[in-house]
């Protein structure tokens, strides 16, 4: 079965983001960033923190695809979906920065049901389409809802938890090598209570201490 992953971006307007967006930035991220580029999703990881590079972790270590096929993409305010792999340049960013995450953009819209018509298409009916991102909002589900319909899942787990804890959950998982449970969007409980906390336990030093 083919598993394909889509990960939510990260916010390019929060502090870390305009630290590596500034020209008078100097540290090794930002400096690549303005030179030859750097993979998206390093950039997104440096951004977000926790909550990305658990999202980047568990799509790589779970997704399923043929050999040479992308099984993974990040959701882009303007690029549609493009996988964490792909070099872009601060002028990419910059450009990215001026279109909202808003369903009622074309600018967003359009280009993100564009690419996932195309996944869709070349996936099996019973392959599995995941969102790694928020469900409680509709700026990725409504558009990608329009496509995919009851196709689209995301995991259970999710619902109740912020971002630090889906991130330190997803970390938890890569390291057991156990999934989490995959639901239809369309027919799930956007909004539940929050689940146990896992304050006692450094997701980070657990993973590597694996």
């Amino acid at each position: 079965m083919n598993r394909i992953f889509l990960l939510s971006p990260a916010n390019l307007s929060g502090v870390r983001g305009r630290q590596v967006l500034s020209k008078r930035a100097c540290f090794e991220t930002a400096l690549r960033l303005r030179g030859e580029g750097l993979p998206l999703g390093e950039l997104f990881a440096f951004v977000s923190g926790l909550y990305f590079r658990g999202k980047l972790a568990y799509a790589r270590a779970f997704a399923q695809a043929p050999p040479d096929t992308p099984a993974v993409f990040v959701i882009t305010t303007s690029h549609g979906l493009v996988p964490p792999e792909r070099v872009i340049t601060r002028s990419d960013v910059e450009r990215m920065t001026l279109v909202p995450i808003d369903p009622a953009d074309g600018r967003y819209r359009d280009p993100l049901c564009r690419d996932i018509r195309t996944i869709a298409a070349s996936n099996k009916q019973d392959g599995e389409i995941v969102l790694l991102g928020s469900i409680a909002t509709p700026k990725y589900v409504e558009p990608l809802l329009e496509v995919l319909g009851e196709r689209l899942l995301f995991p259970s787990e999710f619902v109740g938890r912020g971002d630090m804890s889906r991130g330190g959950l997803m970390l938890r998982c890569v390291k057991s090598g156990m999934q989490l449970t995959y639901i239809p969007v369309a027919t799930a409980v956007r909004h539940g209570a929050r689940p146990p906390s896992f304050r006692h336990t450094d997701p980070v030093r657990e993973l590597n201490r694996g």
